[in-house]
């Protein structure tokens, strides 16, 4: 693990800004950094575009200022997980959590199932949401390439190539890059072709949000970048909460 994430992760926070070269905070963002996390004069955060594009910049009395020059991250491996709507808010949990653990795509799977309304208004309102704790989450975990929320999709509209979380499915994970998690109900019997990969999460049945979670983890640890920090007495994390 590089110095310079090492030092993005000790960072007060991370917010996203127009333009890293020259950060400027959002009203809001500004109110969260000095009235919520309480930042000092002087105390590093990291800017980022949400692109790739991040820099350290330091608290002033009034905005920031960059300390650093713009550095570029290339873009991740894609980790796409097509995720049924639950009910209350164990989606969002679900969204939060997989972006805190690599995915860089997540899909609403409208299956036969699903019991969340996911209509007009209601839809522009779950995903608006989606979206908002999907870059909150991307911040608390330093990433610079902020997830996409893509347009809700149908099993017949999932492409060919992605495997489908199934109890009685196979445990061979390596080269997999998306997944779809069914909802609180499971799949229809006819609801997949024959021919689509099915993989098995585990030996146990796990509620429709675990298994969420369970398929990020294991796309990210069989992903070609997985790596460990070198020195983890040096890593920390952050309880920071979503609303």
């Amino acid at each position: 693990m590089s110095d310079a994430f090492v030092r993005r992760v000790a960072a007060l926070g991370q917010f996203r800004v127009g333009d890293v070269a020259s950060p400027a905070l959002s009203r809001d963002d500004d109110h969260h950094l000095r009235a919520v996390l309480r930042a000092k004069l002087g105390e590093e955060v990291v800017v980022t575009d949400g692109v790739g594009e991040w820099a350290m910049a330091v608290v002033e009395v009034e905005g920031l200022r960059r300390v650093t020059e713009v550095a570029h991250e290339p873009t991740p491996p894609t980790r796409t997980l097509y995720l049924a709507p639950l009910k209350g808010d164990r989606s969002e949990w679900a969204v939060v959590k997989a972006v805190e653990l690599g995915v860089t795509t997540v899909v609403p799977l409208l299956s036969a199932r699903v019991a969340v309304r996911f209509r007009a208004e209601a839809r522009e309102k779950v995903l608006g949401r989606w979206r908002r704790l999907a870059n909150e989450a991307s911040a608390q975990s330093r990433r610079v390439h902020f997830p996409m929320i893509g347009e809700p999709l149908t099993p017949r509209e999932i492409p060919a190539d992605v495997a489908v979380a199934d109890f009685a499915g196979g445990a061979t994970w390596a080269g997999v890059s998306a997944v779809a998690i069914g909802p609180e109900g499971g799949w229809d019997d006819d609801e997949w072709d024959q021919g689509r990969r099915r993989l098995s999460l585990g030996p146990t049945v796990l509620r429709a949000e675990t298994a969420a979670v369970a398929a990020a983890t294991l796309l990210a640890f069989h992903g070609s970048d997985w790596v460990l920090p070198h020195d983890r007495r040096r890593m920390g994390n952050d309880e920071s909460s979503y609303d």
